[in-house]
């Protein structure tokens, strides 16, 4: 069996080639050309696929099977899981100067593996408790440092924290009626009623991931299927509560109704920036999170999602001016963020989160995030305002319904204390290069998702990151990637 390392000789060596020319083009002609490669391999692989699906008339179109094994719609307990492989490469880039935190200049390549296992039961008609069980393993490239929208959202962003299996989410959920009338609902790993009241209040208690419930977009938020930047996939000016793996204990309340819902969570911040242990004193750090979801009648059809989110993050925050002032004033020997006494300070932010519905097989969507910037990127990445369109598609034009092609347009930014910190050389969690020739970071990334057999899916990505770190004086960098999706 083939390493790791021969794997990706084999998987990214013609990217290499070809790169040693791009990078000699401008920027105009890199975005050209990262845009260029999946339209070439669609070209190449859509007719072999078309032919493949025909091949195979044994199951029905319309009843696909999309996990190795079925799953009981009536059973009170549930049992699932899922693995994900992403194996990404870059090629070498030019770069005036590196620092600590920099993305490395030199070609790389790494793997992440996530697996989890997803179990849930169901108490009563309105109570159930779910438990699940994670694992994660391998790397992001360069050690996941040097841009806000890094490349692989599976990453852990603490390596040292090994591959012992850990319990990622564990809560319980409580409905309360608040009508007869029902609704169908779908069953799995975050919910088990298949029926639930039309106006209802529903109560969480627990550890769970922020991101499971606020700025969920259908397009664009599962890295498992769809795309991989962290800043596609989650809206990156939202600082949402979080210790390094992406989880947090909370208590989250929801009330639905018929058009629209809205939900509330007091959350437990990380004792320091990217940390894993959660500070418990809520006098000392914790975190509101506020969200309004409508579901608004366009053309007489309810095919938009609207997502209004906000959020109040409490905790040991830094404040970028008073960490210059300090340098300035020789009281530190760089700007140092964390050079401060132990104090609360607040950290706030908005967020839009858009969804259309434009065709059968067509949906669109878009983010806007902003935050006030002042105080220290703490808990996710270091994005002070963000903005995104994109897109995918389904299969179904070309008889492979269940494969799906995806294409966004990203473009982050941070304030002007944010940028002026990293000029001095000063270091974020994720960014530090020794110096800042500021610039937005802009991302393009484009995916093709394809469906081999009941729980196997397999995905070409492909992504183009003009100023990485926000620094016109490093990039652009061209990251292909190879995705091996299982759903149990």
């Amino acid at each position: 069996m083939l390493g790791n390392a021969r794997i990706n000789d084999c998987l990214f060596r013609p990217f290499e080639i070809g790169a040693k020319s791009m990078r000699k083009m401008s920027p105009t002609r890199w975005w050209a050309g990262s845009l260029a490669v999946p339209v070439i391999l669609l070209a190449g692989v859509l007719p072999l696929m078309a032919q493949d699906e025909g091949a195979n008339p044994q199951k029905p179109a319309d009843d696909p099977v999309l996990t190795m094994f079925p799953h009981s719609q009536t059973a009170r307990w549930w049992v699932s899981g899922q693995d994900n492989i992403i194996s990404q490469w870059h090629p070498s880039f030019d770069a005036k100067y590196s620092g600590p935190n920099s993305f490395k200049t030199h070609s790389e390549h790494a793997v992440s593996n996530i697996g989890t296992l997803f179990t849930g039961l169901q108490l009563t008609g309105t109570t159930e408790i779910f438990m699940h069980f994670e694992m994660a393993d391998g790397g992001g490239l360069s050690d996941a440092l040097g841009m806000a929208g890094f490349t692989d959202l599976d990453v852990v962003r603490n390596p040292t924290l090994g591959t012992t299996p850990y319990v990622a989410r564990g809560m319980i959920r409580q409905i309360i009626p608040l009508s007869s009338e029902t609704v169908e609902a779908e069953r799995g790993p975050w919910y088990l009623a298949t029926k639930v009241p039309v106006r209802r209040l529903e109560l969480r208690f627990g550890k769970m991931g922020t991101n499971d419930f606020f700025d969920v977009n259908d397009v664009g938020t599962d890295s498992h299927l769809q795309f991989m930047s962290w800043t596609v996939d989650n809206n990156g000016a939202y600082d949402y509560a979080a210790d390094t793996r992406g989880y947090t204990i909370g208590l989250l309340a929801e009330y639905h109704d018929r058009n629209w819902a809205f939900r509330f969570e007091e959350a437990l911040m990380p004792k320091v920036a990217n940390g894993i242990d959660l500070q418990w004193n809520l006098r000392r750090a914790r975190a509101e999170n506020y969200e309004l979801e409508l579901h608004p009648s366009i053309g007489g059809k309810r095919n938009m999602a609207l997502r209004l989110l906000s959020f109040v993050n409490h905790a040991n925050l830094g404040v970028y001016r008073d960490a210059i002032a300090n340098y300035r004033s020789g009281q530190t020997p760089w700007p140092e963020i964390t050079a401060h006494p132990l104090h609360t300070t607040i950290k706030y932010g908005f967020a839009v989160n858009l969804q259309q519905q434009v065709s059968k097989n067509t949906r669109a969507f878009s983010r806007f995030g902003w935050n006030e910037g002042q105080h220290q990127s703490y808990a996710y990445t270091e994005v002070d305002q963000t903005l995104q369109v994109g897109a995918d598609l389904y299969g179904e034009h070309w008889k492979r319904r269940l494969d799906k092609v995806g294409l966004v347009v990203v473009t982050n930014a941070i304030k002007k204390d944010h940028q002026e910190y990293l000029r001095l050389g000063g270091l974020g969690f994720l960014l530090g290069d020794g110096g800042l020739n500021y610039s937005r970071e802009n991302i393009v990334e484009s995916y093709y998702n394809a469906h081999v057999w009941r729980g196997i899916f397999t995905a070409f990505d492909l992504q183009h990151i003009n100023n990485p770190g926000y620094n016109r004086d490093r990039g652009p960098v061209l990251v292909p990637s190879l995705r091996f999706h299982l759903d149990f």
